[in-house]
């Protein structure tokens, strides 16, 4: 069984400290004021044990009394699509949609890097020597697959990304590969691309991308995307490793949600603290830090750099990952950790910061073991009032260890994969500030080796809420569907 005092308040969990008051679901953290009780327990308190798994009766996670789950496009073995694809590894971010006939249509990520063919019709793809991309698969909502695509190819290291409320999936890339540019962190040369990469792709629900890049939403290492139906602004997270990350927001030329899909050219803008120039908020904060933001424009948010082809581009990685930030920082922008993912509710988005807290780093970079010296934030951002919020800082990898995807659940919860090398858990995050276990990670391989350590990704809930699908990202990646009574466990 897994360790039941592990869940705890997190003591970072914000209230009101001054300025506006968050909506939506999180609107019981500053509610609450000073009178949260420091590691009180969630009323629902959900014991893990082992759950065989519906697909073959082997268990693979650990669940609360009374959940069941199945998984589904397991590729420690050759997975076969509908048109002929053979399914890629490292599945990642996710989207959920309706389809037909009462299923749920995936769209999935597939954080794939270094030159190579591209899976699907080499034809379509963007790049034909890049490996990643998407996947739309149509299960039941108890994990029976009906029907399964590629809908986006020869992109790379597509790793989250956002639903957006029209229809779509965004998928991101969490790189600047390209012809143009040197070697990234593998040391593979990047001279067999053809094309740059480093953006973002809409993927429509029921069909295939266009493959067109939305280059004015910036080159740089794209994580997650989450949008504002009210504001008319994507906001965007940078996961740069071994560099401060930012915090953006794209403006598109026209309104998606009278047109259907997110139109390029528009004005992106990096977050900056009001009165207080590049300020480290990757650093350990004080509970309930409160900031006023404002935005600063990125003049050239799509470079392309001089190169010759057949040859090693003289712009290293590190040039060319930094490029789009540093038009921030020389306008002031906030120094963040690690953003990963986010998600947008009633007027705030919400978005974790992997490495966040703890003391400050001392220089900008590289860091060779990632940018931040904490075990995790999450952070809220309130769209109209313009202010940003902690609402928690991880105490210690006991409590939670490197966040990473999120969603928010139907009844307000927070859902929070875990991305560390030790035991994985996906935790939920209640209204009230308190912290749960959902699902823990008990993987097996058929050759006996413990997989526990491979990363949760992807969680999102089916449009009625009733099945919440979780992928592992790993070279042998699946999907889970798990469901029970949600309500319960205070999901």
């Amino acid at each position: 069984m897994p360790d039941l005092n592990r869940r705890t308040l997190l003591r970072g969990a914000a209230t009101a400290a001054g300025g506006a008051v968050l909506g939506g679901p999180f609107i019981g953290f500053v509610a609450r004021g000073e009178a949260g009780a420091v590691g009180r327990r969630p009323a629902p308190d959900p014991t893990l044990g082992p759950v065989p798994d519906l697909r073959d009766g082997k268990v693979r996670l650990h669940l609360p009394d009374g959940f069941r789950y199945r998984s589904f496009h397991d590729t420690e073995f050759p997975v076969t699509l509908d048109d002929g694809t053979r399914l890629p590894g490292r599945h990642d971010g996710m989207g959920a949609f309706r389809g037909p006939d009462g299923t749920v249509r995936l769209v999935r990520n597939h954080e794939v890097n270094n030159p190579g063919p591209a899976f699907g019709d080499p034809v379509a793809a963007y790049d034909p020597m890049a490996q990643g991309g998407t996947t739309t698969v149509e299960v039941t909502r108890y994990g029976e697959v009906r029907r399964s695509w590629t809908s986006l190819n020869g992109t790379m290291m597509n790793c989250s990304g956002g639903r957006m409320p029209w229809g779509s999936w965004i998928t991101c890339e969490e790189t600047v590969n390209g012809p143009d540019v040197g070697p990234d962190f593998t040391g593979t040369s990047n001279v067999p691309l053809t094309q740059p990469h480093g953006f973002i792709y809409e993927v429509p629900a029921d069909g295939q991308s266009d493959r067109s890049p939305v280059t004015a939403a910036g080159r740089f290492a794209h994580e997650s995307v989450a949008y504002d139906p009210r504001g008319g602004h994507l906001y965007l997270t940078e996961d740069n490793f071994g560099f401060p990350s930012g915090f953006y927001r794209y403006t598109p030329p026209a309104d998606p949600m009278k047109s259907g899909r997110l139109a390029d050219g528009g004005r992106l803008q990096m977050l900056a603290v009001r009165g207080r120039r590049n300020l480290n908020l990757a650093a350990g904060q004080r509970p309930h830090a409160t900031y006023p933001v404002q935005w600063v424009d990125i003049d050239d948010p799509a470079p392309r750099f001089p190169y010759t082809p057949g040859q090693v581009a003289p712009t290293t990685n590190d040039q060319a990952l930094t490029y789009v930030s540093r038009q921030g920082w020389d306008r002031g922008a906030a120094y963040f950790s690690r953003l990963e993912g986010s998600a947008y509710d009633d007027g705030v988005v919400y978005f974790t910061a992997t490495q966040g807290g703890g003391p400050a780093e001392t220089s900008t970079g590289p860091v060779a073991d990632g940018y931040g010296n904490g075990h995790g934030q999450v952070w809220a951002y309130d769209c109209r009032a313009q202010v940003l919020r902690l609402l928690y800082e991880s105490p210690g990898p006991d409590v939670l260890d490197f966040p990473d995807n999120v969603t928010t659940s139907p009844r307000g919860t927070l859902v929070v994969c875990e991305d560390n090398v030790n035991d994985n858990y996906v935790r939920g995050l209640t209204p009230r500030g308190e912290l749960f276990d959902i699902a823990l990670n008990r993987l097996v391989s058929s050759t006996g080796a413990d997989r526990s350590n491979d990363e949760f990704a992807g969680s999102t809930f089916s449009p009625d809420g009733h099945t919440l699908f979780v992928n592992i990202q790993a070279s042998r990646g699946m999907t889970f569907a798990i469901w029970g009574d949600w309500s319960r466990i205070g999901v």
